[in-house]
C-alpha cells in the first residue's frame, strides 16, 4: 500500500482566493478595512518568521497587518496595556500573541485579557469552552481547523471510525479531539506518557501526531489504511521533519498529510478564515 498524500496548497490558495473577494467586497460596501494586529514581545528568530509569514498572507487577502513589538525587557503590566489598546481599538478586528514570550512575562494572563471577539487564534478559555459545548460563535486554533478542512476535501468519513490524537496542546491536540468528536468518531487522546502507545496508534482509522518530535510515530504504529494527520514541525539536520517517519507510514497508511506541505499552508489560510468572521462580527455584516 501506498498512501495518497494530502496536499494542503490547493485547498489553502482556493480559500485565500475567496478570502480575498469577499474581504474586498466588505471593505468597500461598508469603508472598513480589515485589520489583523500581532503582538511579539522580543526578538525571537521564529515567532518573527511567523509574523513575516502572518504578514504576507494578509497582503495576499487584502487585509491590514499591524505590527506591535515590544522590547524584550517590557514589563508583564506594558504588555497587558498593550493588550487591553488593540482591545478597546475599534480599527482591530482580530488579535493574535505569538509565542514564546520572554521567561518573566506570564502568557496566560496575556490570553486571559484577549477580547474573545477578536481571539481569531481561538486560544481564550471562552472560546475553548464554546468549541468544547459546540455553542456558536467561537473562534477554532487554525491549525487544527485546517486538518479538519483538509480531511473534509479529501471524503474521509468521521463518522463512527475510531480516531486517535497523540498530544494534548491547547492549540492542537485538544481542540483536534473535540473536532474530531464533534464529527461522531470515537475518541482517544493520548500523549507520551501513554501505556503502549504505538498499540494505541494501530487501534486507529484517523491518526493525529502532534507531539513535536521528529519522526516519533513508525510504520509498525500505522493501521493498514488508516488516515494519519502530522502535525509535527522539526527542523533537523536533514531539514523539515514531521513527528511520522514518513516514507514508513506512507507505505501502511491509507492518507497521510506531508510534512511539508500538508497541514502547514492550510494554518495561515484558516487564520484568515477567522479573521473574516470577526471582521464581520465587528461591523454587523
Amino acid at each position: 500500500m501506498s498512501a495518497q498524500f494530502l496536499d494542503g496548497k490547493p485547498l489553502s490558495k482556493s480559500i485565500r482566493d475567496d478570502q480575498k473577494t469577499h474581504f474586498a467586497a466588505l471593505a468597500a460596501s461598508s469603508g472598513v478595512a480589515p485589520t489583523l494586529a500581532v503582538l511579539r514581545v522580543g526578538d525571537d528568530a521564529s515567532a518573527a518568521g511567523y509574523a513575516r509569514a502572518i504578514e504576507r498572507t494578509c497582503a495576499g487577502v487584502g487585509v491590514t497587518f499591524a505590527a506591535h513589538v515590544l522590547a524584550g525587557d517590557a514589563t508583564q503590566a506594558a504588555v497587558e496595556a498593550e493588550i487591553a489598546q488593540l482591545n478597546r481599538d475599534p480599527a482591530v478586528h482580530g488579535l493574535m500573541i505569538l509565542e514564546p514570550l520572554p521567561g518573566p512575562i506570564d502568557g496566560q494572563r496575556l490570553i486571559d485579557q484577549l477580547d474573545p471577539a477578536k481571539d481569531v487564534d481561538g486560544v481564550h478559555p471562552l472560546n475553548a469552552g464554546r468549541l468544547s459545548a459546540q455553542r456558536a460563535p467561537y473562534f477554532v486554533p487554525a491549525t487544527p481547523a485546517g486538518a479538519i478542512r483538509l480531511l473534509e476535501e479529501a471524503g474521509v468519513e468521521f463518522k463512527g471510525k475510531q480516531a486517535v490524537v497523540i498530544g494534548r496542546s491547547d492549540i492542537v491536540g485538544k481542540p483536534m479531539a473535540l473536532l474530531l468528536l464533534h464529527r461522531h468518531c470515537t475518541v482517544t487522546i493520548a500523549h507520551s506518557r501513554t501505556v503502549d502507545l504505538p498499540a494505541v496508534a494501530r487501534s486507529a482509522d484517523i491518526l493525529c501526531v502532534a507531539i513535536g518530535r521528529a519522526e516519533m510515530v513508525r510504520g509498525d504504529w500505522i493501521k493498514p489504511g488508516a488516515v494519519v494527520v502530522d502535525f509535527g514541525t522539526t527542523y533537523t539536520d536533514a531539514g523539515l521533519k514531521g513527528d511520522c517517519a514518513q516514507d514508513e507510514v506512507a507505505e501502511v497508511a491509507g492518507m497521510l498529510t506531508p510534512v511539508p506541505g500538508g497541514i502547514g499552508p492550510m494554518t495561515n489560510a484558516v487564520l484568515m478564515a477567522n479573521l473574516w468572521d470577526a471582521y464581520r462580527l465587528a461591523i454587523g455584516n
